[in-house]
């Protein structure tokens, strides 16, 4: 079964040998069909090694992200998300860059009925920068949990 993605070409990363992209722009986001299309529910993708670089200093930067959606016609492919976020491990960008950035590609390929993302980074020159952007107001009838990723105290 072949699926659509951002590329506009049929998924064909999950179940295939694929190697990471060396760029969050060169990635591929593949979508599947949301088999509970009649359904609000919360899906929730915790990525707790998330790595990305300072663009000033090239550094590495470390983040908890917290990726929550209530999905409409559609769902991530979870393998093309890994990969998509396994693409930030060489970019060069700014914490509220990344963690904006990935919200606003899931939106655009996705069209879920509601999205937030959650970046918990961890400190570098003694500031943690936690960052967070949704698209609105969950629906009234979605369970929407607590991250589970408390306020900065020695992660």
């Amino acid at each position: 079964m072949s699926s659509p993605s951002d590329t506009g070409a049929p998924a064909l990363q999950l179940g295939q040998a694929t190697p990471l992209p060396q760029t969050p722009e060169e990635a591929r986001l593949d979508r599947v069909p949301n088999p509970h299309v009649d359904t609000d529910y919360l899906a929730r993708f915790t990525a707790p090694e998330f790595t990305s670089i300072c663009p000033v200093t090239g550094q590495p930067d470390f983040a908890i992200l917290i990726i929550d959606y209530v999905p409409g016609q559609w769902l991530v492919e979870s393998k093309s998300l890994k990969l998509y976020l396994g693409a930030f491990r060489n970019h060069g960008a700014f914490h509220e860059d990344c963690t904006v950035a990935i919200g606003k590609r899931l939106v655009a390929l996705l069209e879920p009925r509601y999205l937030r993302i959650g970046g918990y980074w961890y400190p570098r020159g003694g500031i943690p920068i936690d960052v967070f952007w949704q698209t609105g107001a969950p629906p009234a009838n979605v369970w929407l949990p607590d991250t589970g990723v408390g306020s900065y105290r020695g992660r």
